[in-house]
């Protein structure tokens, strides 16, 4: 029988896939797919650009930020598909002079 822990995550990742697929034409937190994709040399895993580009801060100036926040606990799920660093990812409002929301350390 599986053990409780890897049934949990193999539900979490059935979850966050099924809610990414349901929301992939309209993107994830006012994030359309396109915008989403004008983070992603920022953030990403292997070789990060030194900063955001004004196109991803301009993105993220319409997100909610509190929505993403909620997906930090299982971004690493998701972010790794996309070959983006979770920690840089959430780094990229900060480097764009937005505030996140106080309840999201």
């Amino acid at each position: 029988m599986a053990k409780p822990q890897a049934l949990a995550g193999a539900l979490l990742l059935v979850l966050v896939v099924s809610l990414a697929a349901t929301e992939g034409a309209h993107g994830i937190c006012g994030l359309s797919n396109d915008e989403f994709k004008l983070c992603q040399p920022a953030a990403a895993v292997n070789n990060p650009t030194d900063g955001p580009s004004s196109e991803c801060c301009a993105a993220l100036g319409k997100a909610n930020l509190s929505c993403i926040c909620r997906y930090k606990g299982v971004a690493g799920v998701w972010l790794r598909m996309y070959h983006i660093d979770a920690a840089c990812a959430m780094a990229l409002p900060g480097k764009c002079g937005l505030a996140m929301p106080s309840n999201c350390s």
